[in-house]
């Protein structure tokens, strides 16, 4: 199987694996083009594989990243995915190795990536990035682990900014919601499912939406894609609490 960067020649043309049949979640899609193109200025890069599957990677210069990290001279890994038929096929490998070939003919230190201490939507699997040689560098009490593959073992760690390091958000009254459109699903479910769960349940849930690099790099949660917190505390970053029958169960667990 041959794989294919996406970049501004060709980012209208071809398809970027995920909602690639969600016809709900069109305007999401287009929205995450859009952002994708904007971030292909800054070093960004989104490599996939040459077929009408979810088997692709996102990385580019943590410095530019869209996530509360500091990790000078860094690549960091944005999301990472190899779905259906082609797990096992090693094509979770072969992505890998691409971008530490890349990060290495431009002479970074490392890669870094955030994840779960335990499986969180939206993120590596931690267990298999330890396979592959990663390590933890820092932590959140809300359970995020921020990994990292040196290449240069003089450099600095990376790390998570001081408002992700809380584990917290400022929002203490009932429940809050971050997310951006790095990912194609966030915009339909937070603005449509979430609104229908919200009001079935007469919830006031406040959303925030961080629409620049500043914003997400001083925001209260590693996971920029979506989070949703409640009185404060950090509850998941599963999208699919935005639905009606999934809410309840969700939140129950954290209680």
């Amino acid at each position: 199987m041959s794989y294919i960067t996406i970049d501004q020649s060709n980012i209208y043309k071809e398809h970027i694996c995920c909602a690639i049949s969600d016809k709900k979640c069109a305007a999401g899609y287009e929205l995450k083009k859009k952002w994708l193109k904007s971030e292909f200025e800054n070093g960004f890069v989104f490599r996939r594989i040459n077929e009408r599957a979810k088997v692709f990677i996102e990385y580019g210069p943590a410095e530019k990243a869209w996530i509360p990290v500091t990790a000078p001279n860094y690549f960091i890994l944005g999301c990472f995915w190899v779905a259906g038929q082609y797990k096992g096929k090693g094509h979770g490998k072969a992505l890998l190795q691409e971008v530490i070939k890349d990060a290495k003919s431009k002479e970074k230190d490392g890669l870094a990536a955030v994840v779960g201490k335990k499986k969180f939507h939206f993120m590596s699997d931690t267990s298999w990035l330890l396979r592959q040689g990663f390590k933890e560098c820092d932590s959140t009490p809300a359970g995020f682990s921020l990994m990292y593959l040196p290449f240069n073992e003089k450099s600095k760690l990376p790390c998570f900014n001081a408002q992700a390091k809380q584990g917290s958000c400022p929002e203490t009254n009932g429940y809050v919601v971050y997310y951006t459109n790095r990912c194609p699903f966030t915009e339909y479910h937070v603005k449509e499912s979430l609104a229908e769960t919200a009001d079935n349940r007469k919830l006031n849930i406040k959303v925030i939406k961080l629409e620049t690099l500043k914003q997400a790099q001083s925001a209260p949660t590693p996971a920029t894609i979506f989070s949703l917190f409640h009185k404060g505390e950090f509850i998941t970053t599963d999208l699919s609490v935005c639905m009606d029958s999934r809410f309840d169960k969700i939140i129950s667990k954290k209680k």
